[in-house]
């Protein structure tokens, strides 16, 4: 295990009391990522924010030396987005997760690596309550070593804080959008015991086949659960509740 010098430490330190007392998202995110720089190797980096609204994919990118428009194709293509929409915090190098040879032959290594001239790379994935929240990416370009194990261990460090703020600022925006809780909505539009279950299982991020098995129904007894559950809240589609329903309680 890494001995964290005394400069390494106090930088870290200030790091994290920045993450709590910086007001804007983005300031914060911005001199995080600068100050990061003085504890850690890299030579580009990105912090994207989860789409907390349609509950998949990147968004309001921060970005230190590269750019951020190209989150659609980093999204489609990213053979690790299994566990970035996990909802755990989690520090890795790509290279744990996919042998060196394999991954220069991706069409992701093609596409996002090769034209920024960057090899190896370092995330730092944002979860909380199986919610993602956020990730961070760090790169290094092409003939540097790889990130190495003291590096996860100082980011390994950092995750938990920058979790909870992300989960502070989303809770905040959830409530100041005048969302319902389940129960509130189940109270207010009259839904059945069953329909407030399926509903409770849509808001947790349940698979249809899931629910289908844990309540031993079919899959059309369900979709007619599913639009009772629409006509009473007045909506049509997910997103629309994902908009008007919290997840959490």
């Amino acid at each position: 295990m890494k001995q964290i010098e005394t400069s390494d430490f106090m930088v870290l330190n200030n790091i994290i009391y920045k993450v709590y007392t910086t007001k804007d998202l983005t300031e914060m995110r911005e001199n995080l990522l600068e100050q990061l720089k003085m504890v850690l190797d890299f030579d580009s980096a990105d912090f994207f924010l989860a789409d907390t609204v349609h509950h998949k994919g990147l968004v309001e990118p921060v970005t230190f030396n590269c750019d951020g428009n190209r989150v659609a194709q980093m999204d489609e293509e990213d053979y690790s987005r299994g566990i970035m929409y996990s909802g755990k915090s989690i520090v890795y190098r790509e290279t744990d997760i996919i042998s060196d040879e394999k991954r220069v032959k991706t069409q992701y290594y093609q596409a996002i690596y090769r034209p920024n001239n960057w090899h190896y790379s370092l995330q730092m994935i944002l979860g909380k309550d199986k919610e993602f929240l956020g990730v961070i990416t760090f790169y290094r370009t092409i003939g540097k070593d790889n990130f190495s194990y003291d590096d996860i261990f100082m980011l390994d460090m950092l995750k938990d804080h920058l979790s909870y703020r992300l989960w502070e600022v989303h809770e905040v925006e959830e409530k100041s959008a005048g969302k319902l809780t389940v129960s509130q909505a189940a109270e207010q539009y009259h839904l059945t015991k069953r329909e407030h279950t399926i509903l409770r299982k849509l808001m947790d991020g349940q698979e249809n086949d899931d629910i289908c098995v844990d309540l031993s129904i079919s899959v059309n007894t369900l979709k007619k659960h599913i639009l009772n559950i629409y006509r009473k809240l007045e909506i049509n589609n997910r997103v629309q509740l994902f908009k008007m329903v919290r997840e959490r309680e």
